[in-house]
C-alpha cells in the first residue's frame, strides 16, 4: 500500500504538485493557511487538514512548498508545525526556493529533532508538475534523497542529487540565472522581430534545432507573439530567485553582470504592479520602453 504523504502550501505549485500525486494514487493530507486553496485537492481526492502538525501525523514524509525561508521555518517548526505532529524519521521534502544558507540551518534543526531534509527545488512549474516531468535538484544525505527521489517519481522524470543540505537550493539558483536571462533574452527577440515584421510566433519553429534552440524559445515566443500573459510563475519570484543568486554572488565575489541587469528590469516590473504577473508580461517592459522615432 503507497504510504500517506503530507502536503503543506496548495499555493499553485503546491496545488500542482497535489493534484499530481493525488491523480497518480498517492494518499495525500493537505494542508494551507488559505483553507479555499484546499478546495481543488480535496474534490480530488485529498484529505484537508486543520493545521501542519496534523497533516504530518503518520506521514512517511512531508512536503513543504512554500513561498520563503521564514515561513518554512514556522510551517515547521512553529506552533502547530510539521514538528509537532511528525514521528521521529519521518522526512521533510522542502520544494521551495530558498537560500542555501537558511536551508542548511534548517536541515541542522530537523536533525536535532530527529528529522530527515532533503531540499528539492523544481523547475518545469506549473505545465511539468501536470504531467510528472518536473526536474528536481537535491540536497541532502544520500539515503534521504534516495527516499524523497522515490516518493517524488510521480511528478518528477530527472532528479539530482548534487550534495549535501543547500546543495539542491543552490543548483535552483543558477538555474534561475539561466532562466531569468533565458525569458528576458527571448522577450527582447520577440520585440526586435516584431519591430522588423517578422511573424515573431514562426521563429520557434525556425529555429528548432539550431543553437538558439531552447525549451524557454519554444515555449514562451509564442506567448510573447501573443501577449499570452497566463500564469505559471510570477515576476516577483524571480526578483527573489535572482536576489538570491546576487547574495551567493557577494559571498563568492563571483561578477554576474547580466544578471544585475536581468534583476533591475524585473525590479521595474514589479514596481510597476505587475510582480503577480508571468514572465510573459515581460513584453510590457518592451513596450513602455519603446518611444517615438
Amino acid at each position: 500500500m503507497t504510504q500517506k504523504i503530507a502536503l503543506i502550501g496548495a499555493g499553485a505549485m503546491g496545488g500542482a504538485i497535489g493534484a499530481r500525486l493525488v491523480a497518480t494514487g498517492t494518499p495525500l493530507v493537505v494542508f494551507d493557511l488559505d483553507p479555499a486553496k484546499l478546495a481543488p485537492l480535496v474534490a480530488a481526492g485529498a484529505t484537508a487538514a486543520t493545521s501542519a502538525a496534523e497533516a504530518a501525523k503518520g506521514a512517511r514524509a512531508v512536503i513543504l512548498s512554500l513561498n520563503a525561508a521564514h515561513i518554512v521555518r514556522a510551517a515547521v517548526f512553529g506552533p502547530a508545525g510539521v514538528a509537532e505532529g511528525a514521528a521521529p524519521g519521518t522526512l521533510i521534502i522542502d520544494m521551495s526556493s530558498i537560500d542555501p544558507a537558511a536551508t542548511r540551518s534548517l536541515a541542522a534543526d530537523a536533525a536535532a529533532k530527529g528529522l530527515g531534509w532533503v531540499d528539492s527545488p523544481l523547475s518545469g512549474g506549473i505545465p511539468k508538475a501536470a504531467t510528472g516531468e518536473l526536474t528536481l535538484m537535491q540536497g541532502g544525505a544520500p539515503e534521504d534523497v534516495a527516499t524523497a527521489q522515490s516518493l517524488l517519481a510521480k511528478v518528477a522524470s530527472n532528479q539530482t542529487r548534487m550534495g549535501g543540505p543547500g546543495a539542491g537550493q543552490t543548483t535552483k539558483l543558477i538555474n534561475q540565472v539561466l532562466c531569468g536571462l533565458g525569458f528576458l533574452a527571448v522577450a527582447e527577440a520577440t520585440a526586435l522581430a516584431e519591430a522588423a515584421g517578422v511573424d515573431a510566433a514562426m521563429i520557434p519553429q525556425a529555429l528548432r534545432g539550431g543553437r538558439a534552440d531552447s525549451a524557454i524559445l519554444q515555449e514562451y515566443m509564442p506567448r510573447f507573439a501573443t501577449r499570452d500573459y497566463r500564469r505559471t510563475g510570477r515576476i516577483d519570484n524571480m526578483v527573489k530567485d535572482l536576489n538570491g543568486a546576487a547574495d551567493l554572488a557577494r559571498l563568492t565575489n563571483t561578477p554576474m553582470p547580466l544578471t544585475a541587469l536581468c534583476a533591475e528590469i524585473h525590479r521595474l516590473l514589479t514596481s510597476a504592479g505587475l510582480g503577480g504577473e508571468d514572465q510573459a508580461a515581460l513584453m510590457e517592459f518592451f513596450a513602455v520602453s519603446k518611444r517615438p522615432s
